[in-house]
């Protein structure tokens, strides 16, 4: 019997073990540089913006590609339905190009055609120049996209810290609760508070279990969006190590909006692009000249019983040119200076928009700084008022609903001071985003 027991309590025992070790491995501590390395390397709108570079690197190889001799061969074999031959020339000496008639039925031939370009207008060296350019950009856009995941990343990342710190707060607010509930039960049954007391604080206790109840909702769905983002496993439980939130001086608004002239990755891709976009206008332009390359080739032909064509050697200079160009590539520059002046007038939109954004961040970010230092006060007013309220309900002067909202504005207030940090910290990566530097100071 002892033996059962002894065996029951291990297989307990063993249980209790693999279930601890179970919630440990699905606990995981990460710092939001971390977070934000893990972000990036699973994000899915990357590894798109990565493909996206590797077809505007494909793109650019295959303009400077134009340079390269172009070398074509074709080749035939035929049968023929005894076609008559008259030859025009002598078979032979004193030959009158009589005799038996030339029986052909079949002929083969092959060419060997090689050109090396040596000038085109100079398209190739401006559908070059102008891949060049589009390369540049579409690096860019990886890039711009990066602060993106980053800014994401960080908004996750706060917004996981602010739900556990608030289910962490109300569970502690709902062990005053119910403490308080068995202080008023046993009061009441002494008969030194009222019924009616009792229900208040007793409706206090249920609708701090309902704010745990959607707090701990709200969690589980932030859990899933940042084992997502990171690509954990599903279970995951991320907690945050908040160790290294530093909030930075805001410095001045001239000196961000500088910043951002200089450093935001759409500004610098729109510049590509307008000079990709110039210098496709040159290369249109390039159709109005001709066309000269080096060309060779190889020649060989065999008709049976009547001609044998053998090593054909060719070398020589072409000359291309299409007249139609003159009334065609017209429509082709306007179409190209169009696209110019279209990216021109985006980057007015641009810079006025980056302008707005810039000051928009920063004021928010000065405004987030200012709140910190409110909310710290206010949390210091709503412990003392919670306290002064304690005090005088002890003494029967206030009401029990005179400390019920005490206790939750004191509640309020501790929530708002504890989670203005992370606002702050959000509010300096949206700065950060907005002048260009969040992939340089992640």
């Amino acid at each position: 019997m002892k033996a059962k027991i002894y065996l029951r309590s291990g297989v307990a025992s063993l249980a209790m073990l693999v279930a601890i070790a179970a919630n440990a491995q699905n606990t995981r501590t990460l710092t939001l540089d971390q977070a934000i390395d893990m972000s990036l390397k699973n994000s899915g709108q990357l590894k798109v913006d990565n493909a996206k570079v590797d077809q505007a690197v494909g793109y650019a190889r295959e303009m400077w590609n134009n340079h390269l001799p172009d070398v074509k061969t074709t080749g035939a074999y035929m049968r023929l339905n005894s076609p008559t031959v008259d030859l025009k020339v002598k078979l032979g000496s004193g030959s009158s190009g009589g005799g038996a008639p030339i029986k052909v039925n079949q002929a083969a031939y092959a060419i060997l055609n090689g050109s090396i370009p040596v000038f085109s207008g100079l398209r190739i060296k401006y559908g070059v120049e102008s891949a060049k350019y589009l390369e540049q950009a579409a690096k860019l856009d990886v890039e711009n996209d990066k602060e993106e995941v980053i800014m994401n990343t960080a908004n996750a990342f706060s917004a996981l810290f602010k739900a556990r710190e608030y289910v962490g707060l109300v569970k502690e607010n709902l062990k005053q609760q119910q403490q308080r509930v068995t202080d008023f039960s046993n009061l009441e049954k002494n008969g030194l508070v009222a019924r009616n007391d009792l229900l208040k604080v007793q409706l206090q206790e249920s609708n701090v279990e309902l704010t745990l109840l959607e707090a701990e909702n709200d969690l589980q769905i932030t859990y899933t969006n940042v084992n997502l983002m990171l690509g954990l496993p599903e279970g995951t439980e991320v907690s945050p190590d908040t160790s290294g939130f530093h909030l930075a001086d805001p410095g001045s608004l001239v000196q961000w909006e500088e910043t951002a002239h200089q450093n935001r990755k759409d500004i610098n891709a729109l510049s590509y692009r307008e000079k990709a976009a110039a210098t496709a206008i040159k290369a249109t332009k390039g159709e109005y000249y001709p066309g000269l390359a080096i060309t060779g080739g190889l020649i060989a032909a065999d008709i049976p019983n009547l001609l044998t064509i053998s090593d054909a050697l060719n070398v020589g200079v072409g000359l291309q040119y299409n007249f139609g160009a003159l009334w065609k590539t017209g429509a082709k520059v306007a179409q190209a200076k169009a696209r110019l002046n279209e990216i021109q007038a985006n980057e007015g939109l641009l810079s006025d928009r980056v302008r707005l954004e810039v000051t928009q961040s920063y004021q928010n970010y000065l405004l987030s700084l200012k709140k910190i230092e409110v909310y710290r006060k206010a949390k210091d007013q709503a412990v003392e008022n919670y306290r002064i309220t304690k005090n005088k309900y002890d003494n029967n002067l206030v009401t029990t609903t005179d400390l019920l909202e005490a206790d939750v504005a004191q509640l309020q207030a501790q929530l708002s001071s504890l989670l203005s940090k992370a606002d702050a910290l959000v509010a300096y990566k949206k700065l950060q985003q907005t002048a260009g530097v969040l992939t340089i100071s992640k």
